[in-house]
């Protein structure tokens, strides 16, 4: 048997010479490592999807990325190492979306997935009008980057692309927003002509002329519809007049109630908890993160006791597993306080739920779990977006 034994030893001893990684290997994976860590830390919004490799004296440089100050950063560290290499990095915008880098949203709510086929979880969605940033083609998807720096792809039904003159012209012609939770445009500048398209809150539509009690718009890929005044309004007008507060905030979510739950649902037809909240804020003048673990890291922390008192009306609750000496926190659920310890959330349909173990609706499950509550309301943050400053429609 100590035979046996020691020739085991021997040849895992050299089993483990064999395949022992080079230094430079080793060097290459922690540079690798450093620009992704500093550059691309969440690979929801940003792309940086590189390989180095060794090859003879030659470091072999392959991959995409849509950060160009992330690959001059990995090129200048080998060569601080004085490692000559081959660059094979592909910088996106790809040269097969032909110089056409901008997309307009041409659904009423688009569906964008995290690869190119309709059998891929839902990432997120978009809503009509919206501005996105094409990166590359494959087949009949686009991969797009949304406002709010999400990357996922959309196939082209849901999807018009633009060259930088389309988007400019686009950009400063005059737009009108729908501001009813759901409805349609028509052919004619009656309800009872043909229906063109459905259209959810916030769909953006450039402007064409008015007529009697209707909008006359223009889709992106050209269609011409009808929209009632009474359901939507000039952007111009809508967003100089916006004054977000914690009662508008409330006013738009309890417009909510009872829309289901729908994993990456982002709009009024159906969304999820982050989803949710996104929305309530981007109809009152804000774009923030798409998901609650990104949220998160934004505006100022109020609290993390359970201490609701201090808590103002539009403040998110942000709900998970702590952390422990083991695991890193989670954050997997987020709702917003709408006063009178209660707050609404999407969870299997927008609801109101009570902090107040007294209360009809109390939620004992998300107390539990609670982790801290978060401002964003008129807060700086270079993840929020106010559209007052930012000329995002135009």
């Amino acid at each position: 048997m100590k035979k046996i034994s020691l020739r085991c030893a021997v040849a895992l001893l050299l089993l483990t010479a064999c395949v022992e990684t080079p230094k430079e290997e080793n060097l290459l994976a922690e540079h690798l490592q450093e620009v992704k860590a500093k550059f691309a830390p969440d690979k929801r919004v940003a792309l940086f999807e590189v390989t180095a490799k060794l090859k003879g004296d030659l470091v072999v440089l392959k991959g995409e990325s849509n950060l160009p100050d992330a690959v001059t950063a990995l090129k200048e560290k080998l060569n601080g190492e004085n490692l000559a290499f081959i660059d094979s990095i592909q910088l996106l915008p790809s040269q097969e979306v032909q110089g056409k880098t901008n997309g307009l949203i041409n659904n009423s709510v688009s569906n964008l997935r995290s690869n190119p086929k309709h059998s891929a979880e839902l990432a997120t969605q978009a809503t009509l009008g919206t501005p996105v940033q094409i990166y590359k083609r494959e087949g009949d998807w686009y991969y797009v980057q949304t406002p709010d720096k999400y990357l996922s792809w959309v196939d082209n039904g849901g999807i018009i692309s633009l060259s930088d003159e389309e988007h400019n012209s686009w950009k400063s012609a005059e737009k009108i927003i729908y501001t009813k939770t759901y409805g349609h445009s028509y052919t004619e500048p009656d309800a009872r002509s043909q229906v063109v398209t459905d259209l959810v809150a916030g769909g953006v539509l450039e402007f064409l002329n008015e007529q009697n009690d209707y909008y006359a718009v223009k889709y992106p890929d050209g269609r011409i519809g009808y929209v009632s005044k009474n359901e939507s309004q000039p952007y111009e007008q809508w967003i100089a007049a916006m004054n977000a507060t914690g009662e508008s905030l409330i006013a738009t979510s309890k417009t909510l109630v009872g829309v289901p739950y729908l994993w990456g649902g982002t709009s009024t037809k159906g969304m999820d908890c982050s989803g949710f909240t996104k929305t309530i804020y981007f109809l009152n003048g804000m774009v923030i993160p798409r998901d609650a673990s990104q949220q998160v890291h934004t505006g100022k922390q109020i609290d993390e006791h359970k201490n609701f008192a201090h808590l103002e009306k539009g403040d998110l609750l942000f709900f998970g597993r702590k952390a422990t000496d083991s695991t890193k926190e989670k954050v997997v659920h987020v709702g917003m306080w709408i006063g009178n310890n209660e707050f609404i959330h999407a969870s299997n349909q927008v609801r109101v739920s009570s902090m107040d173990s007294k209360a009809e609706n109390f939620d004992e499950y998300n107390l539990n779990r609670y982790l801290r509550s978060k401002r964003i309301l008129r807060e700086k943050d270079k993840d929020l977006i106010d559209l007052k400053r930012t000329p995002l429609f135009k």
